[in-house]
């Protein structure tokens, strides 16, 4: 079935207006100079506890760790990538939640505006919320695609046998981390809600795009837990979750599958045994 000439020309028209408007990249440079920094902090960490543990830098001798470690360090790891990224998430999420028209034009006026109005601690506003949900959304990622990626290596030697390699793929290990991504902000969204909700706190926008969350609103996370449930219910818990998933879930899978060909690409360049 074919669009007549004058919707195709409208749906384009459209498509250009908003294009040109970066809606979708709204909030994309504080996002990239945040998530440089978390990932390399995140993995390093990581990777040091479980050599650490095992008693060996190899990937395939990390799986052989008890599955707690597993939680236990993908929730350090991820504590530890927080504390050193957290400015420039904050950024990001008040350049994405501004609307238009923008109170702040880019991030230099952002970061200046913040520093000036609620000193260099501003930066770190939402902190504590944050570090509570990340970790138990890092241990479950870091924890449940382990798991998930034994039960595929497991799955493999039923398959082709026991003399068979049993090393996942990498379209197995990409769905192991979208599976992982997918559980882990599943389980820990409304505590990403609350953090969200700490980090906008006094910023200024257009009335269609939300009330306004004054300053001091909420006077703890159990405070702005029950505020939420009361005055939007349980659903107000769960808002955003379809696209944070869309957003976490592929991103997560491709960063797995990176990290465990980078890391044998490095233990072979550096003749790891």
């Amino acid at each position: 079935m074919s669009m007549d000439l004058p919707s195709t020309l409208d749906l384009c028209k459209q498509l250009k207006i908003f294009y040109e408007r970066k809606g979708f990249w709204r909030g994309n440079v504080p996002a990239l100079f945040m998530y440089m920094p978390y990932t390399a902090i995140q993995f390093t960490v990581l990777h040091k506890l479980k050599t650490f543990a095992s008693g060996s830098s190899r990937t395939e001798d990390h799986l052989h760790l008890s599955p707690y470690l597993s939680y236990v360090s993908g929730a350090i790891a991820g504590s530890a990538a927080t504390v050193g990224s957290y400015p420039f998430d904050l950024l990001r999420t008040i350049l994405a939640s501004q609307g238009e028209p923008k109170v702040y034009p880019n991030m230099r006026s952002a970061l200046v505006d913040i520093v000036q109005t609620r000193g260099v601690r501003g930066l770190y506003a939402g902190l504590t919320p944050t570090l509570v949900e990340i970790i138990p959304y890092a241990g479950l990622q870091f924890g449940s695609y382990d798991t998930f990626k034994r039960s595929m290596m497991s799955w493999n030697r039923y398959r082709y046998g026991i003399e068979e390699d049993d090393s996942a793929s990498s379209f197995q290990l990409f769905l192991c981390g979208f599976a992982a991504g997918t559980f882990s902000k599943a389980a820990c969204h409304p505590l990403d809600v609350v953090k969200k909700r700490f980090q906008i706190e006094g910023l200024k926008r257009h009335p269609r795009y939300g009330a306004r969350i004054e300053s001091s609103t909420y006077k703890g996370m159990y405070h702005a837990l029950t505020e939420i449930v009361v005055k939007e219910g349980f659903g107000g818990l769960y808002k955003g979750l379809f696209p944070s998933v869309v957003k976490s879930a592929p991103a997560g899978a491709v960063t797995f599958v990176a990290y465990e060909y980078i890391s044998d690409w490095i233990g072979a360049k550096a003749g790891v045994e």
